[in-house]
C-alpha cells in the first residue's frame, strides 16, 4: 500500500515547500500520546534517513519511519478548510477507534 494526499493536500504542501529552502517533502509519522494511544505527526522533510519509506504522490514526496508506515499504511491525506479553520485530515484504513476529539486513535 502506500500514503496518498488529496488535491487539496497535495496543492498545501506544494505551496508550503516552495517558500522552504529545503524542498524534500512531507514528513508523515505518529507518536504515542492522547487518550486512545497515537496521534499523528507532520512535518516538512529536510532530509530522508536510511529507514524511511519514500512515496510519491501528484508531485510530492512524502516521507514516512518504516516503524511508522506499520500504523498508517494505507492513509489519505487531506486538507481541510472551515471557516477560519484549516488543518490536515487523516482517513486512516488501520484505525479501531479514536478519542472523542478526534486528536489519537488507536489501531
Amino acid at each position: 500500500m502506500a500514503i496518498s494526499l488529496t488535491e487539496a493536500a497535495a496543492d498545501r504542501v506544494r505551496s508550503y515547500l516552495e517558500m522552504r529552502d529545503s524542498r524534500l517533502g512531507l514528513r508523515l509519522g505518529v507518536t504515542e500520546t492522547g487518550c486512545s494511544g497515537y496521534s499523528y505527526v507532520i512535518n516538512y522533510a529536510d532530509e530522508i534517513r536510511a529507514d524511511d519509506v519514500v512515496f510519491e504522490d501528484k508531485g510530492v514526496k512524502v516521507i514516512v519511519d518504516a516503524q511508522a508506515l506499520k500504523l498508517i499504511d494505507g492513509t489519505e491525506v487531506d486538507f481541510v478548510k472551515s471557516g477560519l479553520n484549516e488543518a490536515f485530515s487523516f482517513r486512516n484504513p488501520n484505525i479501531k477507534g479514536e478519542c472523542g476529539c478526534g486528536e489519537s486513535f488507536n489501531v
